[in-house]
Order: C-alpha cells, then structure tokens, then sequence
C-alpha cells in the first residue's frame, strides 16, 4: 500500500479557497458563487482540470490524477485518445457542417454501420435505430415513449437499485427515493421489481437463491389477476446497475427476465448506457447472458466522448410518426465521428476483452482486501466497472450478514483517494460503495496502482477507528 508522494500536492492545495494565488483557486470560487446548487462532482473534486491524456488528469495546480470515473463510463478510451482526435480534426477539416439536425450525412451512415456491427445479431438484423437529444435520460424516454405507442400500454416495470436518468420518464424509472420525493406526480404506473444483490438480498438469503426469488415473485406477481400490476408497455434493466453501486445480474436471471417478458409480450429494454462498449469485459453487457432484447439504449461512450444518445430497437415496434419524438441537437457530426472512431477501435483492438481480463484482475485484488480491512463488506463487478462497498463492521448484521452502509468512511475513502492522486466516485445504497469506471485503456501498471492508492486511502481512514475499538 504505497502512496505515491511525487503525485501529492501540499496540503494547502487541497483547500481550492486556501491559497489566492493557487491558478484555479479564481475559477472553484465563481462555480461555487454562480452555479446551481444541484452540482455535484465538483463538491467532491475541488479540483480545476487543464489537461487529461489517457487516465491521467492534471490539475491548475500541477497535480496529476489517475482518473476512475472516466466521465461516469463515457471515456471508453480515455482522455483525448489519438483515434478520438485524428476523427475530429479530419471531421473540422473536410468542411462537413457540424448540425444537421436528423438529415443524412456521411458521418452519420459511418457510424450507423460501425454500430449496427457491434450489435448482437438476433437484434442487427432487423434493427431500427432513432437519434435522441444528446444524453441518455432522453434515449430512456424516447424508449419508453415507444414502447407506449407500440403496445398502446402505461404501466413500466424497473427495478430497485436502477438509475435511468433525471427527465421526468427516465426518474420514475430511477430507484433512488431521495432525488424522486421532491418531484410530484411521477411514480404513476411503475411496479417496482427487486433486482438480485447478494450482499443485500431484498429476500434475505442472497446468492442464487435471492436470483431465483426475484424470478419466480415477479413472474408470478404478473400472472395474479389481484396482483395490482396492469399489463405494462415495457420492463427496463440493466445488466450490470451502475449507480446502484456496480451489481451485476446474474446470467441466469436475465435469461429468466427475457422469458417472462417474451412469453407476456411485454418488450424489454436493456438500458446500457454505462454498460457499453466494453465496459463490462464483452461489447454489450447482454452479450454475457446471451439475451436479445428488444430495445438498447445506448449512450456514454458511443460518441467517442462527445454527446451522443440513440435506441436500437425491433423494427416491428417502428409505429412512431413522424416527428414523435424529435430535439435540435439530434445531429452532432463530430460525436458521430468521434463515435465510428471509438467503436472501431474498441472492436478492432479487442479492448472488451482486455477489460475482462484487467478488470478479474482489479477484482481478485480487491477481494482479498476483505480478509484485510474489515470495513470492505463486499467487492463485485463485471469487467472494468467494479465496486467496493464499505461498511460498519461494528454494527449488527442482518440476516444475510451483511454489516450496516458506512457512507460518511465512503466519503472520506473519497477524499483520502483524491489526496493519493486517485479520482473515484460513490454509489449504491446510502452512497457507501466506491465505484471504479477507469477506460478500457488502463495500464497494468495504472491497475496496479489503483488497487494500491484504494487500499491505502481505506486504510488511513479507518486503522485509527479501530485501534480505539480495540483500545
């Protein structure tokens, strides 16, 4: 557990109000001054980034960071990767307009066919693809806006856990109760489905058995005539919860999930606009299970790390008209082109399987840090998107043995991180899990050092806690 001390910056530095001449001490003051109060990493990251290459960020201060949130997952190759920028460039340089709202254009054709041949193949064949505005909670609503005209339904099935977004659709998706409960009127028709995890099964006996409970409760709550639930438009899932803390499905329970919705003809939709392109150790999350859903959102890291969002989905759910779900900024030429570049060399390098054989790596590492640090209650992931779930291991564990959330260490792990020179982010319950989203570029010897700094950072923070418990 080394802490890299060329990387830390004096102690000064870390206080962005400190010290007036600091470089970007000026520029945290007026975003703390002028925008909303609804920001959020920059309330963990009082840091002012001028240069980024790879996973490395540096700050206005000099200081250097190795970068694991990647922007949530959307810097599939890291910062300013050479493909990414010789697209641009190219795209600046040939003269091609820039906004076109949803014409055609070479760079969109381009990036249409590098798309389509990523996607599994039972859904590429007979695939429709619709441009959304440029984030993924309006390729959400444009998904479930479809899905209601296709079927002619309401009623939406999601999960505990899930995040889709903050548009009005997208959050009545959203699990989290604390972003929701100030917002009225939009839980309407949504039945709420208990995802599998382990560590905190909703059923209380965890593993496959909690797997196998969530399937046979929900297809069972759909089949009771008194069970409240109206057939619904669509049930939307991701295959690994990104926000909810990093928790993967099992195979095995998405295979069950595509049964029940078939058999019902409810649509499914896979929501994977953190999961894509790699992230997860194969190109698409559902690639693990096997699944074909009916819908893809698709996000994040398509557009190379400029926004872009769009659904794929049957072409026999095509009923829109015209203009049913349009946005101006539909047609960004440079994240098109960006994007092409960004899925080629995703494909060609076979960087999805670099990402699982990193990303096993990472998590063996991390796990043994169970036997070390008694506050990592448990490690989980899928490919390069991990988690590290901190806890109160003096508190009473419930029934699956799983020690109460500890999000105030969480957020000084965070903080000890950023002093280490790591850049990591929280999520899951209570926001006490520490979620690793470093690109699909990661050296072994940035792995290493990841595991390293986490490990250090969690240990600084709690070894004077429990050397006064033991005292």
């Amino acid at each position: 557990m080394t802490a890299h001390p060329a990387d830390l910056a004096p102690d000064s530095a870390l206080d962005p109000f400190a010290s007036p001449d600091d470089a970007g001490a000026a520029v945290l003051r007026r975003q703390r001054d002028r925008e909303s109060s609804a920001r959020t990493y920059a309330r963990s990251f009082p840091i002012v980034p001028v240069r980024a290459e790879g996973m490395v960020v540096e700050g206005a201060d000099g200081r250097r960071y190795l970068d694991c949130l990647s922007g949530a997952g959307t810097l599939a190759l890291g910062h300013n990767h050479p493909v990414v920028l010789e697209a641009i460039r190219r795209t600046l340089d040939s003269g091609a307009p820039l906004h076109v709202l949803d014409l055609a254009t070479p760079e969109k054709d381009a990036f249409v066919e590098e798309l389509f041949a990523t996607l599994p193949r039972g859904l590429a064949d007979r695939a429709r693809i619709h441009f959304c505005g440029p984030a993924g909670t309006d390729a959400v609503e444009a998904a479930l806006k479809l899905m209601q005209t296709a079927t002619g339904r309401r009623g939406l099935l999601a999960f505990t856990g899930g995040y889709h977004g903050m548009t009005l659709g997208a959050l009545a998706a959203t699990a989290n109760v604390a972003v929701k409960e100030p917002v009225a009127g939009i839980a309407a028709d949504v039945t709420r489905l208990p995802y599998p995890y382990p560590y905190r099964c909703p059923f209380g006996v965890g593993g496959q058995a909690g797997a196998r409970l969530s399937a046979a409760y929900t297809q069972r709550l759909l089949d009771d005539p008194a069970g409240g639930v109206v057939p619904p438009a669509a049930m939307i899932v991701e295959a690994v919860q990104g926000e909810g803390g990093a928790v993967p499905a099992p195979d095995s329970w998405l295979r069950e999930m595509r049964r029940i919705t078939a058999e019902r003809e409810i649509p499914l939709v896979v929501d994977e606009v953190q999961t894509g392109v790699g992230r997860t150790g194969a190109f698409w999350a559902v690639e693990h299970s096997g699944i074909v859903p009916d819908v893809m959102v698709l996000s994040k890291a398509i557009g190379g790390s400029l926004p872009l969002a769009v659904i794929v989905y049957h072409e026999d759910y095509d009923g829109w008209l015209p203009g049913a779900h349009t946005g101006t900024f539909r047609g960004n030429t440079l994240a098109m082109a960006a994007g092409t570049a960004t899925l080629r060399h995703v494909a060609r390098e076979g960087l999805a399987g670099r990402a699982a054989e990193v990303g096993g790596r990472m998590l063996d590492r991390l796990g043994a840090l169970r036997d070390e640090l008694p506050v990592v209650g448990d490690v989980r992931g899928r490919g390069l998107m991990l988690g590290v779930e901190l806890v109160d291991p003096g508190g009473e564990p419930d029934a699956c043995g799983a020690f109460p959330a500890a999000p105030r260490t969480a957020a000084e792990v965070r903080a000890a991180c950023l002093e280490r020179g790591l850049i990591v982010e929280l999520g899951g319950r209570y926001d006490s899990t520490v979620r690793l989203l470093p690109p699909l570029v990661i050296t072994d010897e940035q792995a290493e050092a990841v595991v390293d700094r986490l490990a250090d950072a969690v240990a600084a923070v709690t070894a004077p806690r429990l050397a006064g418990r033991l005292a």
